[in-house]
């Protein structure tokens, strides 16, 4: 088998509500190939679906690979967004935040070029 990408997926508990948290976070708008599903896609390649799924909401975790951390830090405290824990190490930095329904978001800075891909 040869994987050629991969999505994460995140359950919420209202679609609508969370496509314009995350569109604030991302600072793109997704779009919904189903009414259940909203989509974003990224540049580098992955991508994030966030999907409606009430059962499962506040117990999923994905990263989201930035390059500059304290810029999205800035992004989050404008956001009102409360900051988790901070990790660094001379290959990573690391933020930990929740999204409004409780899931686990890390966002993380490779600082070593053969991890940033």
């Amino acid at each position: 088998m040869s994987i050629d990408n991969a999505l994460a997926s995140v359950a919420v508990k209202d679609i609508d509500k969370a496509a314009a948290w995350y569109t604030e976070l991302l600072g793109s708008s997704g779009h919904r190939p189903m009414p259940e599903v909203e989509e974003w896609m990224f540049p580098r390649g992955g991508g994030l679906q966030v999907y409606q799924g009430a059962e499962r909401a506040g117990n999923c975790s994905f990263t989201l690979a930035v390059s500059d951390i304290e810029a999205v830090a800035q992004k989050l405290a404008a956001m009102g967004v409360p900051p988790g824990a901070r990790t660094s190490n001379e290959r990573v930095k690391t933020l930990m935040i929740k999204d409004p329904d409780g899931n686990s978001i890390a966002i993380a800075e490779a600082l070593d070029p053969a991890i940033a891909r």
